[in-house]
């Protein structure tokens, strides 16, 4: 088994706020990297690739999702389509560097998180996809989506076996 290195970028909706730090691939290069990426490693005699994404972005799913191997299995998880109400306690809506992100942060590398820091924001209109909402409400977003001050280390450690199980789960199930 191979266990690759984290790719550290994905598909981002274009934003006209800065927003500093912020490193976006368009669709068709993600799709390369990936599909160029699982070819080498076939050729290297893998025949089974699972791709774990936490970015629900419609383009950089759609990114993903139709990455192929020439002759290998390829299948994608997209952790943040989980069901994992049973766990958060805010208000439910959409997500990015809220109640999830943030927990699971606190339990994984709390001495990077600044609770203190943490600020709710619901924006009134959730009819748009995450990304684009944060990026067409300029000044009002502080770059986060959701309810980061309820997060706790617990709900994280609480995600992180959720998850950890419902990926075990898909990846050794029989039917897939």
């Amino acid at each position: 088994m191979l266990r690759a290195p984290t790719l550290p970028y994905g598909v981002n909706v274009p934003s006209p706020q800065e927003r500093a730090g912020t490193g976006s691939l368009r669709e068709k290069t993600l799709h390369a990297v990936l599909n160029d990426l699982l070819a080498t490693w076939e050729d290297d005699g893998f025949c089974e690739f699972i791709l774990l994404t936490v970015h629900d972005y419609d383009g950089h799913v759609e990114a993903i999702a139709t990455v192929t191997g020439t002759h290998s299995r390829v299948r994608v998880i997209e952790v943040l389509n989980m069901d994992l109400s049973g766990i958060l306690t805010g208000e439910r809506g959409p997500e990015h560097g809220g109640e999830i992100l943030t927990s699971l942060m606190l339990h994984l590398y709390p001495a990077h998180v600044k609770m203190e820091l943490a600020a709710d924001f619901l924006p009134a209109d959730r009819s748009m996809s995450t990304l684009k909402r944060l990026s067409r409400i300029p000044g009002e977003s502080p770059g986060s989506l959701g309810t980061p001050t309820v997060a706790s280390a617990e709900k994280g450690r609480q995600l992180f076996e959720y998850i950890s199980e419902r990926i075990r789960t898909r990846v050794f199930s029989a039917e897939e």
